[in-house]
């Protein structure tokens, strides 16, 4: 069995096509998997270290604003579609898939559409809530559709071919205890938070919590506090906390650290989260069942992270709000009802992991051997 996966741009693209590979080798370790990505993208980094063979393609992304500037990027990426195609085809040509599974960006498209019009099983894999622009343009092509969340069934035109997997997530995610995990971390019996806006950080939502820390210290630091700030935000806010008065080296209840390397550990053991709205994010959340408050970016295309955060609010799961006039004094006040409201917690967990789909990746698995006719 030959398979392609396609994917591109970010690890939440990336990183589930990884996990179902790898699923795949172990089970079926005479299949052969060919990636197909994005030049000069992350999965020219992750997909090799993974030891899978990546093939890349030339792509870029439309511009919405039709400014003189935002034209001409609109011709060349046209140009680099029409290029992509033709390389997807020699591709195909020459390793002949089964069935091929794109799991989102731009990237993906130019393997979805090609091998579509060969006749070749397709599949594609919508991490968010509503369908991005990838999605939308195969959709009709498609063999299969596979969603994170029921919901999102409602806005295909073919919902017999949409399938609800969720989206993969590490193991250690679904099966850490929060009993285990707090002994790993040293903690008793005090409340946890947790607060993270990706992996470079998002300078304003930064600035709210070094503001943050100045209410903990007004109240004495009543909980222990772990917050990421990206790589970005370690440049500039360490000295912006102390402009503000915080000596972090006073106060061992606030851990302010680039990354955190070891999010299953401290999710499971946390009492909140404060993060954004991504699919991946949002994913681990479930499977951790983690109590949340999420500010969605409103820096992303459509929209998504909001639409995937009411998901969330609607099953009870989450408390979302709007960066747009949001005050740390807000955030502070949302955070401290939570933490001081354990009933409500309990039930915020209990819907979470009613919404986690703990066996994403056998999901995707199953479904490309259904298309491989295996």
């Amino acid at each position: 069995m030959n398979v392609v996966f396609t994917c591109g741009g970010t690890a939440g693209h990336i990183n589930p096509a990884i996990s179902v590979a790898n699923l795949l080798r172990e089970r079926k370790p005479e299949t052969n998997i060919l990636f197909v990505g994005a030049e000069g993208e992350m999965e020219t980094e992750l997909v090799p270290r993974e030891g899978f063979r990546l093939e890349t393609i030339k792509i870029s992304s439309y511009r919405r604003k039709l400014t003189p500037k935002g034209i001409w990027h609109n011709v060349v990426t046209l140009k680099n579609l029409q290029d992509a195609k033709r390389k997807a085809d020699r591709i195909i040509h020459d390793f002949q898939p089964d069935v091929i599974v794109g799991t989102g960006g731009y990237a993906s498209f130019p393997m979805l559409h090609q091998g579509a019009k060969r006749g070749i099983p397709t599949a594609v894999h919508e991490a968010n809530a509503m369908p991005g622009l990838t999605t939308r343009m195969v959709a009709d092509t498609a063999t299969r559709i596979m969603v994170c969340f029921e919901e999102s069934k409602a806005h295909y035109k073919h919902p017999e071919r949409v399938q609800v997997v969720g989206m993969p997530v590490r193991q250690a995610f679904l099966y850490t205890t929060r009993a285990e995990a707090r002994k790993r971390l040293g903690l008793n019996d005090e409340l946890l938070l947790i607060s993270a806006w990706g992996s470079l950080g998002a300078r304003e939502m930064n600035k709210r919590i070094a503001d943050f820390f100045t209410l903990e210290v007004r109240d004495g630091c009543p909980w222990h506090h772990v917050h990421a700030t990206g790589s970005f935000g370690w440049r500039w806010m360490p000295d912006l906390v102390k402009e503000k008065g915080v000596d972090l080296s006073a106060h061992p209840e606030l851990d302010m650290r680039e990354y955190i390397h070891n999010m299953p550990d401290l999710m499971a053991a946390a009492d909140l989260i404060i993060t954004r709205a991504g699919a991946s994010s949002l994913n681990e959340i479930e499977a951790a069942g983690t109590p949340c408050i999420i500010v969605p970016s409103p820096n992303v295309t459509d929209n998504h992270q909001e639409k995937n955060a009411r998901v969330l609010e609607r099953n009870g799961a989450a408390v979302v709000l709007l960066e747009n006039g949001l005050t740390a004094q807000a955030l502070y006040d949302a955070a401290k009802a939570l933490l001081a409201d354990a009933p409500r917690r309990k039930a915020m967990r209990e819907n979470l992991q009613k919404m986690a789909v703990v066996d994403s990746a056998e999901r995707i698995y199953a479904t490309i051997l259904e298309l491989a006719k295996q």
